[in-house]
C-alpha cells in the first residue's frame, strides 16, 4: 500500500544579517587630530607674503561667523569688524597718506604713498574694533578680552581655510584722526588690522615659551604676592 505522500513546505531561509556598520567615532574624537595639527601649525605670515586670491565673499562670511563665536560675558558683543577689500584698499590708503602728510610736513617724498602701499599688500584686511560698554555690569576688561578672542578666532578660522594672516596695529589703528577715517566712533578703539591672503612663502616658526616658564600650579601654602595689608 502506497504511503501518502508527504509534502514538505520549505520555509524561506532567514535573511543573512547585514554586516554591522562601524560605530561612528564620538564627535569629540573624530576631528581631534586634524584640528590639533592645524592649531599647532598656525603662525603669523609676513605681510609681504600674503598674496591673491583672497577669500571669496562666502569664505569671508564663514570666517567672520566663526570669529563671532567667542566668549562674551553678558552677550554684549563688545567688538565689530570693518572689512577693507578691493579698490577700497587704495581709497583708504590715499586718505591715510594725505592725513599723514598733514601731520608730518617734513615727510620725505619717497614716503608719500607708504600707507597706500601698506593697504594694498594684502588682498583683504579686517579691522577689529573693540567697543566696550562702560555702563554695563560686565567689567570693561572682560569686554576687551572678548574683542581679543574674536581676533584670535578669526586668525584660526582663516588658517583652517588655507589662508594666512598678519595681525598688526600700526599708526592707522592708533591715531584718532586716522581711526576716524575708518568710521571708528568715540568710545571705540582699533584692536588690530588683520591682513588676510594666501601664503606665498612658508614662514619660519618663532620660538615659543617653555611651559614651565608660563605654567604654575596654585598651592594653598604658597605665600601671597599682594602688597595690601590684610
Amino acid at each position: 500500500m502506497n504511503q501518502p505522500s508527504r509534502h514538505h513546505h520549505a520555509h524561506p531561509a532567514p535573511p543573512a544579517s547585514a554586516p554591522a556598520a562601524p560605530a561612528a567615532e564620538p564627535l569629540w574624537i573624530a576631528p581631534l587630530e586634524p584640528m590639533l595639527a592645524r592649531l599647532e601649525s598656525r603662525r603669523s605670515s609676513p605681510l609681504r607674503g600674503l598674496v591673491e586670491p583672497g577669500p571669496t565673499p562666502a569664505e569671508l562670511e564663514r570666517m567672520l561667523h566663526l570669529a563671532a563665536r567667542v566668549p562674551d560675558h553678558g552677550r554684549l558683543v563688545p567688538w565689530r569688524f570693518i572689512v577693507v577689500a578691493g579698490e577700497t584698499r587704495r581709497a583708504l590708503g590715499e586718505r591715510l597718506d594725505a592725513l599723514y602728510a598733514r601731520q608730518n610736513p617734513e615727510l620725505p617724498a619717497g614716503k608719500s604713498d607708504m600707507w597706500t602701499l601698506y593697504m594694498l599688500r594684502a588682498p583683504l584686511t579686517v579691522v577689529l574694533v573693540s567697543r566696550p560698554d562702560p555702563a554695563a555690569k560686565v567689567p570693561e576688561w572682560n569686554q576687551v578680552l572678548s574683542a581679543g578672542a574674536a581676533g584670535m578666532a578669526l586668525t584660526v578660522a582663516a588658517s583652517a581655510m588655507g589662508f594666512a594672516t598678519q595681525w598688526l596695529l600700526k599708526w592707522p589703528g592708533r591715531d584718532p584722526q586716522a581711526t576716524a577715517l575708518l568710521g571708528v566712533k568715540p568710545g571705540e578703539k582699533v584692536a588690530g588690522f588683520i591682513h588676510l591672503g594666501r601664503p606665498s612663502v612658508e614662514s619660519a616658526d618663532r620660538a615659543r615659551p617653555a611651559l614651565e616658564e608660563v605654567v604654575s600650579a596654585w598651592s594653598p601654602d604658597q605665600p601671597s604676592t599682594s602688597n595690601e595689608t590684610p
